[in-house]
């Protein structure tokens, strides 16, 4: 059986699929949407300062019923409430992709969005310091 190039070995996609995510830690970052993904109840978010793998763009799961992706804005200002999940991967998964795949990671995050408020930031440019 011949092998493409971009296959990912059956241990490698194993033990991807089956990460322990640790207790989820809450974080509170502002940015902006960035994309819908309504099938999925998803949105991609940039967010002004790096989560803790030093990404600014990070998919977020939309969790319970509370907030509507109809109801929400792209571009637009908001404060994200969010739990962050991570996951540990062995060194041995982590060589492999980086030096295979050129894909630096050390663990596999989650984001579930929990709550967000809008922010008026044009109010602030109004403001003049004295």
């Amino acid at each position: 059986m011949v092998k493409k190039k971009d296959d990912i070995p059956d241990w490698v996609t194993d033990e991807i699929q089956n990460a322990k995510f640790k207790k989820p830690q809450e974080i509170k970052k502002s940015g902006y949407i960035l994309e819908f993904y309504y099938e999925d109840n998803k949105i991609d978010v940039q967010l002004y300062d790096a989560v803790e793998d030093g990404r600014h763009i990070v998919t977020m799961d939309v969790v319970g019923g509370e907030i509507k992706i109809d109801d929400l804005l792209k571009g637009e200002v908001y404060e994200f409430v969010f739990d962050q999940h991570k996951a540990p991967i062995s060194k041995k998964v982590s060589e492999f992709l980086e030096k295979e795949k050129e894909i630096e990671m050390k663990a596999i995050y989650q984001f579930d969005l929990k709550s967000l408020e809008l922010i008026d930031v044009s109010s602030n440019d109004d403001d003049t310091e004295e």
